[in-house]
């Protein structure tokens, strides 16, 4: 949907990068090795974007670092765009609405670095159902198209846990 909108396939990409998870920061040699793609259509999709006020930078060293500028009008409903495009708000919907003692839930794995992926990598923490959990992922990927991989863990285990196993990239998706 997202890439039939938008004709730059580089502009989803970065769209999904800033969007996704308003967390990410990234610079110009870092994208290009990232999204594999020339240094040249990342820096002028990059610069329509700040130019439009959607990103903003800032210097680091000798490098520009940019990051989603949160203050902009659009960026809620830029942010809810990009949720539709890759299955989240109907997971949130139709499976963690519906799954009991849910704690948390972070999205981790390409989609939480801002990269788009076939697969959604949750991290689940709550004491849940499991046999229940799998049934309603099941139903999702029939919906969305994607797969669902997920690992759960009680609140106990992630306190213990937590800096081992959350990555740095991650985004929380859902708070009790």
């Amino acid at each position: 949907m997202l890439d039939t909108l938008i004709s730059s396939k580089t502009r989803v990409k970065l769209l999904l990068k800033f969007f996704l998870n308003k967390e990410n920061k990234a610079h110009l040699r870092g994208l290009e090795s990232e999204f594999g793609e020339s240094s040249n259509a990342i820096r002028l999709e990059l610069n329509k974007l700040e130019e439009a006020g959607l990103l903003k930078s800032q210097a680091q060293g000798n490098k520009k670092l940019f990051s989603a500028n949160t203050s902009h009008p659009l960026f809620s409903e830029i942010n809810s765009i990009v949720f539709k495009y890759t299955g989240l708000d109907r997971i949130v919907d139709q499976v963690l609405s519906n799954l009991g003692e849910l704690e948390r839930v972070y999205l981790v794995g390409e989609l939480g670095k801002g990269l788009d992926s076939p697969i959604i990598d949750l991290l689940i923490i709550g004491n849940i159902n499991k046999e229940y959990l799998m049934k309603l992922v099941d139903k999702a990927e029939g919906i969305i198209n994607k797969k669902v991989r997920h690992i759960v863990y009680t609140a106990e285990q992630f306190a213990i846990l937590r800096d081992q196993i959350l990555p740095k990239n991650h985004l929380l998706i859902w708070n009790k």
